[in-house]
């Protein structure tokens, strides 16, 4: 049970105190003293943020469109101030609430409704600016104001939901276009790179071939060089009696032919050489048995 006299003042609260009916002053927190009869009227003061819902009100915008708004309006008591709560205004709260209804005819009516539908923020901080140089005379400060729902007419509704759908659609189709240009372009870029790899794997497969080729090639010329070398080397160890034999075979066989015309080459003689010397030899030795008989 509190004692007639005594009052316990919260830390979010301050006391202002009148005398005989004439403001004294304010008290802070802790265990305040007052007279029953001389203090009578003092009251407690919130400094507490409070928030003001303001109701759904139509407003009409610069193009003649009605539209309906609600939103809140939070605001606190200045802790230097509280007493202007009391002995300027009777109660701020409802009076903050109707401001806060002409505020928003007012600003509303100075935008088209396209900007309304779109520009709450720019909304709130000019309701927020407006009702904050009013309140101030009441020692109240508007900390923010937030719009909660705005809804345009139902004609306007509908509209805004065309748009809204055409607009999907032309987003779905640019962005299926970008899909098949993407697309394309991957096609294009993968059918690049694979006749680039298509043509450096002919162009190494020529040279590989090439390369090839020229080492065959070589592989063969060394092969007849070689070979010519060992029948040189067996030439130049042969008989020359031996190499004519050859040439008598090889006229022996070309003697059983039909042929009636013979080419010798101008070695045939010489090749024939060893023979003739060789039956002037036993010629002359018979001859020299003759003579010694």
């Amino acid at each position: 049970m509190a004692l007639p006299g005594f009052n316990v003042i919260k830390q979010y609260q301050r006391l202002v105190v009148f005398t005989f009916g004439t403001f004294t002053g304010v008290r802070g927190p802790g265990i305040r003293w007052l007279w029953p009869i001389v203090n009578s009227g003092s009251q407690t003061v919130d400094l507490r943020e409070v928030p003001v819902v303001i109701p759904r009100q139509t407003s009409i915008t610069r193009d003649n469109a009605p539209i309906d708004i609600d939103f809140f309006v939070y605001m606190r008591v200045l802790e230097d101030r509280p007493q202007d709560t009391i002995l300027n205004i009777q109660n701020f709260r409802t009076a903050a609430q109707a401001l806060a209804m002409t505020t928003l005819r007012a600003v509303v009516g100075e935008m088209d409704l396209d900007d309304v539908l779109s520009k709450r923020e720019a909304i709130n901080a000019q309701l927020q600016v407006k009702l904050d140089e009013v309140t101030v005379n009441w020692g109240v400060k508007v900390t923010r104001v937030e719009i909660k729902e705005v809804e345009p007419p139902r004609d306007v509704q509908d509209a805004m939901n065309r748009q809204l759908s055409a607009e999907r659609t032309r987003r779905a189709a640019v962005t299926e276009a970008e899909g098949q240009r993407d697309a394309e372009i991957n096609r294009a870029e993968g059918d690049r790179q694979s006749a680039i790899l298509r043509a450096e794997g002919t162009k190494e497969a020529a040279i590989l071939e090439a390369e090839g080729s020229r080492q065959s090639q070589i592989l063969r010329a060394e092969g007849f060089s070689i070979g010519m070398e060992r029948i040189n080397e067996v030439a130049q160890q042969a008989d020359p009696r031996t190499m004519s034999l050859q040439y008598f075979d090889t006229l022996k066989e070309m003697g059983a032919g039909a042929s009636t015309k013979f080419i010798f080459p101008m070695e045939f003689t010489s090749m024939l050489e060893p023979f003739l010397k060789g039956g002037r030899n036993m010629g002359g030795g018979d001859d020299d048995q003759q003579d010694d008989s």
